[in-house]
Order: C-alpha cells, then sequence, then structure tokens
C-alpha cells in the first residue's frame, strides 16, 4: 500500500520520536509498502537548521521505496512558548500543504504528536484523498504542557484541550504507548459522549509499544571508549542519558550528587543528552567536580554510551507519567543496567521495572527516597547486576520494530477494509 507519514523528525535527525518513527518507516518498507514520509529539516539537536540543509523551505529527494518532503520547522527555544506556538503553526502549515498535495495518493496516512497540530494536518490530507487516518501518540499533550506550568491561562488551556479531544475524534485510529495513555486518551474522546458514540470512539484507541532493538542493544562491557574518552574508568557511572528538558527532574541528580560528594568520591554523575534546561543546570552543578555533561552522541553510538553507564536514572517531574512512557526506558532494559526511577506511583514505567525486576521506583520529586535508591544499587553491584540481567530477560520479550510495523499494518488494512466497505 502507499503510506503518507507525517512526523516532526526522521533519519538522519536524532530526536527519539525521529528514531522511533524512522524505524517504523523502515519496517513498513521492508514489508513491501511505498512511503511518502513529511517531516522537519534536520534541527533537534542544537535547536537550529543542521548545515547544509538550510536555504529552502522544502526540501523534497525520491528514494527506491518513495519520497521524503522536508519543510522548515521554524526552531525556537522551547520556553517561549507563543513563539513555540507559532513555530508549530508554520511547520504544520508547510506540512499540511505538501502532504495534501502529495504526487501520490496514499491508501492510509500516519500523523504523529507530539505536535498535536499534525493531527489536524493528517485529516486533511486523509480527507483530501479519502484515505483514513491514524493518530499516533508519543506523549498526551497538553497535559504535558500544563504539569511543567509551560501552558497557562485558563482560556489558553480550554483551547489546547479542544484542539486535542477534536484531533482525537477526527481520527479514524489513535495509537498509544502503554495501558495508562490509552486510559488518559479514552476519558477525553468520550468526554460529553454517551451510549453508541462513546463506545466507538473508545475503540478507537489502540495500544501499539515502540519498540526496543535488542540485536542493536545488547549487554556489553562498563570499560568501554566512550568511558575512556571521557575519563570514566574505574568509576561508578550514574548515567542519565535522553532528552535534557523540562519534564525531567534532573535537579534530583545534582541533589544526589552533591550528597554523595564526600560520602561517595568513586561516583561520578554522567547527563548526557542536550536539551532547554541544560543551561540552567550546568550553572547549578558548578561547584559539583562529580557531575559531567556530555554532548548528545550519533545514534549509533547509543549500546556504548548505555553500557557505560552502572545505573542509569529515569526521573519524571510529578504527574508526568500518566502522560508519557520514556523510550529509553526499554533501552536500558534492553543494555542489561539497573533502573532507579522517580515516577508517579502505579505508572507504566513503574510497573514495567517491577514486572522485569529490574531496579528500584520512587516518588516523583523525593531527593531523600531517591538518593537511597541510588545507595542501595551502587553499594550491592550483585543485586544490581542480577537486576541489569532480569530487565535484559524481560526486554526481550518486547515487542520487536518488526512486530510493531506489523502492527501498524494490520490496522492500515482493517481501516481501508472498513472504509471500502462502507462501515
Amino acid at each position: 500500500m502507499n503510506l503518507l507519514v507525517l512526523c516532526p523528525h526522521f533519519d538522519p535527525d536524532v530526536a527519539p520520536t525521529g528514531t522511533v518513527m524512522s524505524r517504523i518507516a523502515y519496517e513498513l518498507i521492508d514489508r513491501g509498502h511505498r512511503l511518502h514520509v513529511v517531516t522537519s529539516l534536520p534541527w533537534y539537536q542544537q535547536h537550529a537548521i543542521e548545515a547544509g540543509w538550510d536555504g529552502q523551505l522544502v526540501r523534497t529527494e525520491k528514494t527506491e521505496w518513495g519520497r521524503i518532503s522536508r519543510v522548515h520547522p521554524f526552531p525556537t527555544d522551547k520556553r517561549n512558548i507563543p513563539a513555540r506556538a507559532l513555530a508549530f503553526g508554520g511547520f504544520t502549515a508547510l506540512a499540511t500543504l505538501v502532504g495534501t498535495f502529495s504526487r501520490v495518493r496514499p491508501d492510509a496516512v500516519l500523523a504523529m504528536s507530539p505536535p498535536l497540530t499534525l493531527g489536524m494536518a493528517g485529516r486533511i490530507a486523509a480527507t483530501a484523498r479519502r484515505a483514513p487516518l491514524v493518530f499516533n501518540i508519543q506523549d498526551v499533550f497538553p497535559d504535558v504542557a500544563i504539569e511543567l506550568g509551560l501552558l497557562s491561562g485558563e482560556r489558553v488551556i480550554q483551547g489546547a484541550r479542544a484542539l486535542e479531544r477534536l484531533s482525537y475524534r477526527i481520527s479514524d485510529a489513535v495509537t498509544v504507548l502503554s495501558d495508562d495513555l490509552a486510559e488518559n486518551v479514552r476519558a477525553k474522546i468520550t468526554r460529553g459522549l454517551e451510549g453508541d458514540q462513546a463506545r466507538l470512539q473508545a475503540e478507537k484507541v489502540r495500544v501499539i509499544p515502540n519498540f526496543v532493538d535488542t540485536k542493536a542493544i545488547r549487554p556489553s562491557a562498563r570499560e568501554n571508549s566512550y568511558r575512556e574518552q571521557y575519563d570514566l574508568i574505574g568509576k561508578t557511572v550514574v548515567m542519565y542519558a535522553g532528552n535534557v528538558g523540562f519534564s525531567q527532574s534532573l535537579d534530583l541528580v545534582l541533589d544526589a550528587a552533591r550528597s554523595f560528594l564526600t560520602t561517595r568520591p568513586d561516583v561520578v554523575f554522567v547527563i548526557n543528552g542536550g536539551g532547554s534546561a541544560r543551561p540552567d543546570l550546568e550553572r547549578d552543578a558548578a561547584d559539583l567536580p562529580n557531575v559531567r555533561f556530555i554532548g548528545m552522541q550519533p545514534i549509533e553510538r547509543l549500546p556504548e554510551v548505555l553500557a557505560a553507564g552502572d545505573v542509569h536514572v529515569v526521573p519524571l517531574r510529578a504527574g508526568l507519567a500518566w502522560s508519557s512512557v520514556p523510550s529509553k526506558l526499554y533501552s536500558i532494559l534492553a543494555a542489561g543496567r539497573p533502573i532507579v526511577a522517580s515516577v508517579d506511583p502505579g505508572t507504566e514505567v513503574e510497573r514495567t521495572i517491577e514486572r522485569a525486576g529490574a531496579g528500584l521506583s520512587v516518588p516523583p520529586e523525593n531527593p531523600a527516597a531517591f538518593r537511597a535508591a541510588l545507595g542501595e544499587l551502587i553499594d550491592d553491584r550483585d543485586r544490581s547486576d542480577r537486576m541489569g540481567a532480569s530487565g535484559r530477560v524481560f526486554v526481550e520479550r518486547w515487542a520487536s520494530p518488526a512486530a510493531v510495523a506489523e502492527s501498524y499494518e494490520n490496522l492500515f488494512s482493517e481501516l481501508i477494509d472498513r472504509r471500502r466497505s462502507g462501515r
């Protein structure tokens, strides 16, 4: 089948959602489908369009499996919400035009959120070509922005909520990563509806988890070239690898580093990645010689980065674990490393770590509990190693990239058949 894919990032952009969508796309291509991918020019790493890609609003390249159209993302500071909203609007408008007037008529459309506005772009393109729309939700917005205080004002929040609900309802299917997110979305999509209307809307929501490539990411030696490059040989490394944004309570990491400075001098805290919150964190950590900030690494170096950590941390601010499931969770499990998570109790992250026997979870934004959990795993290497091995065994049963692509393929086929039969 011919598929139109609208997403904010795509290979070679290094954003986590870009990595996810790129792999799903390539798996669909391997299954014989042709794609037109409409995405942004690469810009995630420095929040500016990368050298060699600038100078045009739209760049289209033909491939042996279809084409990729890259449009200007109008990059802005994440903390400037009005500017970011305008940037999303500009990107969405260009993506809508390119997707709607694609030379190849799609049999189905797949749009990714965030940004939430791509749901409307997908609907316009799908309607113009009489194709079904699948709306893939990676993080539930505007919940995350509201929890972080980035979105405020009753009217603004009401408007964002209305756009969210509309985006779900105009989609033929909405895919989410976990049962938690499914409950969240179902509650919103059925709000104000009763009977068959509510039931039909609720049935649109499907759980298709993100994948982890257990062939590419495997347990390996801690003392590797990454450690050598950044003077970490012989250290006990507490690793945070991922986006350094406002969703992560990385102040907990600095608090633990300050506490461990004299009691555990062999422990080094590594924050590997970039993001809007990093400058403030670096200022706060200026007096902490046991904290290292390391820039985002090439995607092919991810297995080595993960292996370098003795303990990995997944800290989310209170309330956010109900709206987001960090993809890094499954990568850490695949690498066979134990986890300390600071997340809301009863959420997917906590349940996964518990089922996998792969680490410890503590309540969000609780410095004392976070420090204690880290201390437990650092002081008991045998226990940590058992947890890492248990996580690896668990994740080997997780959805593979091929299985996830097959789930989307089956969903597209179901929606296409339904549309053709008039149901």
